[in-house]
């Protein structure tokens, strides 16, 4: 009877250590399926037919829709749709940037004429029949890359020298510019036409570190010339030679840009330097420029693959791999910059962006301007 007993005990203990492995297995396979769908997934190339979609992020397009814009409150997605439904989202943005348009009081902020400086900013490949805005600071570098592959000039983006990229002489890229009027007109009306787009905000946090910050392409005259000519105009203690000696500030930058009246003088001493920081609605004319497709940064994993089917050039080129994390959006950091702005200086801001923040459905910054 003992030994029987004994047995008993061994069997369950034997049990016990079978279920604590299973619950270890089964909470290990949980942790990994995280890490290879969710926000660590590392290398994906979003381009492969077949390719599985991480865990979405909010469409920040589609959250918010701006009041008076059409859009009923059922319109509101609260999570990215699965790729086959991604057109609706297009087709969405594209209703909404519309609706925009037609606002009289928005006017003055979201119509352009299409000038010289607008068609400089679009980029032709004749080939695919495709016409593509740039706007900076918003993985512009990456579409570029694309289209030179279309064009021939290299069989993979992988093999582009990132030098050339931004070569425009060299990079086989012609901007629409460079069209006589006839061929431009006939471009722009039967060509494939998109641009992207990024929260406004952080474009211009991007646009700081990037050309007064950092500065990895070298490029002197930003913090040589034109850092210190927003000091002298901007700073309000820049006789501080301490502070004068430390560089551009954010604070100053603000102010820079939402000075409506001061900077034009400034503008056009900078020359074509701005577009780094100008509107979207200056550099793409989208109310008078009918795109066929607006991407979002914010949603670039899906916007990329869709632009490219759209377009009908995924099976001929890949869109680079995005690495996790890098397109959304950032509150956290948003907040740290803006933390030592005055109220009136970030609403000065929010009325010069107030366009782009309407057309492409960009949520108003409450948390900011409040």
């Amino acid at each position: 009877m003992g030994e029987a007993m004994r047995h008993h005990w061994l069997l369950l203990g034997a049990c016990g250590w079978v279920l604590l492995i299973l619950m270890f297995v089964s909470k290990f396979i949980s942790f990994r399926a995280i890490d290879d769908y969710g926000e660590r997934t590392v290398g994906q190339n979003w381009t492969v037919p077949g390719t599985k979609l991480v865990k979405p992020n909010p469409v920040l397009s589609l959250e918010k829709p701006v009041p008076k814009t059409g859009m009923k409150p059922s319109d509101k997605l609260t999570a990215v749709p699965i790729a086959t439904e991604w057109q609706s989202v297009a087709e969405r943005r594209i209703e909404l940037l519309s609706s925009v348009c037609q606002n009289s009081s928005l006017r003055n902020l979201t119509h352009v004429s299409i000038s010289k400086f607008v068609l400089d900013r679009i980029f032709v490949c004749d080939k695919h029949k495709i016409l593509f805005c740039q706007t900076p600071k918003v993985g512009n570098t990456q579409w570029k890359k694309v289209l030179i592959v279309l064009n021939g000039a290299f069989p993979t983006v992988e093999e582009i020298p990132e030098n050339l990229v931004h070569d425009h002489e060299k990079n086989g890229l012609p901007r629409l510019s460079s069209f006589k009027p006839q061929e431009i007109t006939q471009r722009l009306s039967t060509y494939f036409k998109f641009f992207i787009v990024r929260d406004p905000f952080e474009r211009v946090i991007s646009a700081f570190k990037d050309k007064f910050v950092k500065n990895p392409r070298f490029e002197p005259w930003y913090k040589h010339d034109i850092a210190p000519a927003i000091i002298r105009k901007y700073r309000k203690s820049h006789r501080d030679s301490d502070r004068a000696a430390s560089g551009l500030h954010f604070e100053d930058f603000v102010r820079y840009l939402g000075d409506t009246e001061g900077r034009h003088r400034m503008d056009r001493q900078f020359g074509e330097h701005i577009i780094h920081w100008v509107t979207y609605a200056d550099l793409c004319a989208p109310c008078e420029i009918h795109y066929s497709v607006v991407g979002h940064h914010e949603t670039l994993e899906q916007d990329a693959p869709y632009i490219l089917r759209a377009a009908g050039i995924d099976r001929l080129v890949s869109y680079p791999a995005i690495p996790p994390g890098i397109t959304r959006y950032n509150r956290t950091k948003v907040e740290h910059y803006f933390s030592g702005i005055s109220k009136q200086d970030i609403r000065r801001l929010y009325a010069r962006y107030q366009g782009d923040f309407h057309l492409f459905g960009y949520p108003i910054p409450d948390f900011l301007l409040n």
